[in-house]
């Protein structure tokens, strides 16, 4: 029996391929806003920013994110956007379960935003996010900026020059259902936390 593999599809089409992908935890939505940090931080209640250095961690129930530095700006109504930037050692990684038990997303790149209010991911520069089911690799997607939206369920990829494909393309992965379990890359270790900072997010009535 001949074996079967993975859909690949690169080029034009990845200039602006939304794909649906499994709903993130709802329950995230009510959880508040966690930072952990190695270095210095520093809160402006006046301009409503904090700033954050060295091994940052947000975290928001089961969304993560890491970064050498992270900016988080309150809106005038309890909202956050959070800026989260990488070195030239380690990119941003980004990580969040699934709705669907075993799942979960994983990412990263030279930068991430993420905005509490419009439930939104912005992946940016050499930008990579894959869909897991325990071990085993569902989805991948790859290109300059990868646009994630918590509340339509989709994924959005951009191609240009910052891709981490030759020419500036974009690629995409579907596996097959069925197909045998592919072994992850390795697999992430426990964080570990220190005592951290609180930022309670209000959300929608």
């Amino acid at each position: 029996m001949p074996l079967r593999r993975p859909l690949m599809l690169s080029g034009a089409l990845a200039l602006a391929l939304a794909v649906p992908w499994a709903q993130a935890a709802k329950d995230d939505r009510q959880k508040p806003l966690n930072l952990v940090f190695d270095k210095e931080g520093a809160v402006d209640k006046a301009k409503q920013r904090a700033e954050f250095n060295g091994n940052v961690i947000l975290t928001k129930g089961s969304l993560m994110l890491r970064a050498e530095r992270m900016d988080v700006q309150e809106t005038n109504d309890g909202y956050y956007t959070a800026y989260a930037n990488g070195d030239t050692s380690r990119q941003v990684q980004f990580r969040q379960d699934r709705d669907t038990p075993g799942e979960r997303i994983e990412g990263r790149a030279d930068q991430i935003e993420y905005d509490t209010r419009s439930e939104t991911i912005r992946l940016v520069g050499n930008a990579e996010a894959k869909v897991m089911r325990g071990d085993q690799l569902m989805q991948t997607m790859a290109g300059a900026t990868l646009n994630y939206d918590n509340r339509t369920e989709r994924l959005l990829v951009e191609t240009g020059a910052s891709s981490p494909h030759p020419s500036g393309r974009g690629r995409v992965v579907l596996m097959p259902k069925n197909a045998p379990a592919e072994p992850a890359s390795a697999a992430s270790a426990p964080l570990g936390l220190r005592p951290s900072l609180n930022l309670n997010s209000r959300q929608p009535q």
